[in-house]
C-alpha cells in the first residue's frame, strides 16, 4: 500500500472541489514553496514536487477519476501517470501563464514577427445637415508608408539583413532560473530575430516612412453624434513590413441655429407672435431638409406647446423611417411700440379684464385665486390668539 501523501490533502483541498477551486489552492502553494523563493531549502523544493505532482493528477479529468476510484495504486510505476516524473517547469507555467505572460516558458513562443502598425484616430466636425442626408466627405490624414527605398526591411539597398545575435533568430531569449526556464523577447532585435547592420538613409532602418493621404469617407444618413467609423488598413504601415493598423474617424456634430437633436427626433423653439397665438393662424415652419412645413397654431396658444410634427425628424442609422420634429411654441409679448399701438393694446386691455370679460385669462385668474386664498389664511393665522 502506497505511503504517499493523500494529494487532496498535499494541495489542502476537499474532494468535492472544482477546477477553479484547485487552481486557486495550487497557486497560493506553489508561490509559497517555490525553489526561488526558498533557497538552499530542500524541505520546499520537495513541498514544491510533491503539491505540483498533485495539481498535475487533479487537474486532469482522467487521472482524477482514477485516483479517486484506486488511490496511488492508479499510478504505481507511472509516476503520477503520465509514465515520466511531472514537468513541473510546464505545470507552474500553464497556471500561471496567464498572469506572467512570456516570462515563463511554458506558453510557448518564437519569433514575434514584423509588428502591425499603429490605429489612428481622426476628428471629423460635420453639420447637422450632413448627417441628415449623408455624405462622401474628403479628408487628409497624416500617416506613415512602407519605405520605397528598402520595401519596408529597414536595410539599405545592397546590403544584407543579419540573424541576431543576441538570440540566434528565435526573437527570444531563455534563462534559466532553478526548476525553471524564463523566456523574454530579445531588446537587440525587438523579438524580430533580425537586425541591421546598414540601416536604410531614407527610413533610419524603420521600414517606414512619414506621409499624408487623402481619402473618401462615407458618412451614413442618421450618424449620430460621438459615433465611430472604422476603416480598416487605413492605419500607419507596420514595422519592416508589417501589417498597417486602422483608422478611426470619430464624428462630432456642430450645433444647428434652428434645431437640438435627441436621437432620431429633432427639437425647434418656435417664436410665435401674440396676436398669431391670440387668435390662431398658419405659419411656416423650418425642415432639416430645407423645406417649409405649413402648420395650424390654435387660437389661445400658450408658451410651452408642443405640435409633434411625423416623420420630419432624422433618418433611423439602422432601421428605416425617421424621427419626429417637435415644435415648441413660445409666445412672444411685442416690443418697441408706437403711441397708436400703445393705445390699442390699452383699449384691448380693458376689454379684457377679469371684470369685463371673467375667462379670457384663466391662467392668471386661477393663480391670483389662489393667491388671495393663501393670504387670508395667513391673515387669519397672525390675528388668532394662541
Amino acid at each position: 500500500m502506497s505511503t504517499k501523501t493523500c494529494y487532496y490533502e498535499s494541495l489542502g483541498v476537499e474532494r468535492a472541489i472544482d477546477g477553479k477551486g484547485l487552481k486557486s489552492a495550487y497557486r497560493k502553494l506553489a508561490m509559497k514553496f517555490h525553489p526561488d523563493q526558498n533557497p538552499d531549502n530542500p524541505q520546499a523544493e520537495m513541498k514544491f514536487k510533491e503539491i505540483s505532482e498533485a495539481y498535475a493528477v487533479l487537474s486532469d479529468e482522467q487521472k482524477r477519476a482514477a485516483y479517486d476510484r484506486f488511490g496511488h495504486e492508479a499510478f504505481d510505476g507511472q509516476n503520477g501517470g503520465g509514465g515520466a516524473q511531472p514537468d513541473f517547469n510546464d505545470i507552474f507555467g500553464q497556471v500561471f501563464g496567464d498572469a506572467f505572460g512570456d516570462i515563463f516558458g511554458a506558453g510557448g513562443g518564437g519569433r514575434a514577427g514584423p509588428g502591425r502598425g499603429s490605429d489612428l484616430r481622426y476628428p471629423l466636425e460635420i453639420d447637422l445637415e450632413d448627417a441628415y442626408l449623408g455624405r462622401e466627405v474628403k479628408i487628409t490624414v497624416p500617416t506613415s508608408k512602407t519605405c520605397d527605398q528598402c520595401h519596408g526591411n529597414g536595410a539599405e539597398p545592397g546590403t544584407d539583413i543579419e540573424t541576431c545575435p543576441s538570440c540566434q533568430g528565435a526573437g527570444q531569449i531563455r534563462m534559466r532560473q532553478g526548476l525553471f526556464t524564463m523566456e523574454q523577447t530579445c531588446r537587440t532585435c525587438g523579438g524580430q530575430g533580425q537586425t541591421v547592420k546598414t540601416p536604410c538613409k531614407a527610413c533610419d532602418g524603420v521600414g517606414n516612412v512619414a506621409t499624408r493621404r487623402s481619402l473618401s469617407v462615407n458618412i451614413p444618413a442618421g450618424v449620430e453624434d460621438g459615433m465611430r467609423i472604422r476603416l480598416a488598413g487605413e492605419g500607419e504601415a507596420g514595422a519592416r513590413g508589417g501589417p498597417p493598423g486602422d483608422l478611426y474617424i470619430f464624428v462630432s456634430i456642430r450645433p444647428h441655429a434652428l434645431f437640438e437633436r435627441d436621437g432620431p427626433d429633432l427639437y425647434c423653439r418656435a417664436p410665435t407672435p401674440m396676436c398669431t397665438a391670440a387668435l390662431g393662424g398658419e405659419v411656416d415652419l423650418p425642415t432639416i431638409d430645407g423645406g417649409k412645413k405649413p402648420v395650424n397654431i390654435s387660437p389661445g396658444a400658450q408658451t410651452g406647446k408642443r405640435l409633434r410634427l411625423r416623420g420630419l425628424g432624422m433618418p433611423h442609422l439602422r432601421g428605416r423611417g425617421h424621427g419626429d420634429m417637435i415644435v415648441e411654441l413660445f409666445v412672444e409679448t411685442p416690443q418697441n411700440l408706437s403711441a397708436r399701438q400703445k393705445e390699442l393694446l390699452s383699449a384691448f386691455a380693458d376689454e379684457c379684464c377679469p371684470q369685463s370679460s371673467p375667462g379670457c385669462h384663466p391662467e392668471h385668474e386661477g393663480f391670483f385665486e389662489k393667491a388671495r386664498t393663501f393670504w387670508d389664511k395667513m391673515t387669519g393665522e397672525e390675528n388668532r390668539t394662541i
